[in-house]
């Protein structure tokens, strides 16, 4: 069969699909490649509303998001939340109503004082302010569960959930990937009568989860994210990862230094979606949709996470 462009995105299924390493799944195995160029929408349209918020989901619809992503933690109680950090003290006002409840954690190799999500209930969460961090007029919004923003997101765009930092949670009583396996199954987004218009792709920046996926079969197509080059500078090591992961989605500056990488990925039937394009950043392009065209259209990879889903280039 001819390769055809993944699309790993933040809309509908009725639209084109799309540090460390990310790793992404999609709803349908052997059905990871799409023919369209794809738009994720990073975070939600994250560059107009606080990122992670059902009010940057909605907008990111709104602005022809293909899929849109959600980070994923989890709460003391064991519920999913959508959260980009491992700690809550970046874009809520946890310190302040808190202050007793910080600890040290080494997060991605740091060692910091933190508020750990998975210290803290889904009920002490909603209580926290997640949206003046970004602008006063957001104030209120909240941090929401994983089925919140299924429930915003059905039927009009694909889901892009990632395994957030599964490694915070070593010792702690947490099976990650089952629990979002289980979560796929109460919103009947995977398996044989999965809801063809709301596409799911998972993704992951730990290996180790990214096999443990594969093991567990988890039955929605897996693409695995690098923050940097080592370890994937040559075919044969792209190629290692055929049957575990369906594409990769590295730092876009991986693929710009090595264009070889998305021919590599391609003769393997893999998938390849860099990230993250923002208008606030172009690097050495006029903007970002000449940037992100330039990645799509002359690098050839298959869909792009951007905060900027509005300037996406179809074409």
């Amino acid at each position: 069969m001819p390769r055809r462009a993944l699309t790993l995105v933040a809309s509908g299924f009725s639209r084109p699909m799309a540090l460390g390493v990310l790793i992404v799944l999609m709803s349908m195995p052997g059905e990871a490649q799409y023919s369209k160029k794809t738009l994720v929408a990073h975070r939600g349209a994250s560059a107009y509303a606080p990122e992670h918020t059902l009010v940057a989901y909605q907008l990111a619809i709104k602005q022809g998001a293909d899929f849109v992503e959600q980070d994923l933690a989890v709460t003391k109680d064991g519920v999913l939340i959508c959260l980009h950090d491992a700690s809550l003290e970046r874009t809520t006002n946890v310190e302040e109503l808190f202050p007793g409840r910080v600890s040290t954690q080494t997060i991605e190799g740091k060692t910091r004082k933190a508020w750990l999500a998975n210290d803290f209930t889904l009920a002490e969460i909603k209580t926290l302010d997640a949206g003046s961090w970004f602008d006063q007029k957001f104030a209120g919004e909240r941090v929401p569960t994983f089925d919140e923003a299924i429930a915003v997101i059905r039927g009009k765009a694909g889901i892009f959930p990632e395994l957030k930092t599964p490694e915070i949670y070593a010792g702690r009583d947490v099976k990650f990937e089952e629990m979002v396996a289980a979560a796929l199954d109460k919103n009947g987004l995977r398996g044989p009568k999965a809801d063809v218009k709301t596409p799911v792709i998972l993704q992951t920046f730990g290996q180790p989860s990214a096999r443990k996926l594969a093991q567990i079969k988890i039955g929605v197509p897996v693409v695995l994210l690098l923050g940097s080059a080592e370890g994937f500078a040559t075919a044969d090591a792209v190629k290692a990862w055929k049957g575990v992961v369906q594409g990769f989605g590295p730092a876009k500056q991986i693929v710009l230094k090595n264009p070889d990488f998305v021919k590599w990925a391609h003769a393997e039937g893999m998938t390849v979606t860099p990230y993250t394009f923002r208008a606030s950043d172009p690097g050495t392009f006029k903007d970002v949709t000449a940037e992100m065209s330039h990645y799509l259209y002359t690098l050839g990879v298959d869909a792009v996470f951007t905060d900027n889903p509005d300037k996406f280039p179809r074409k």
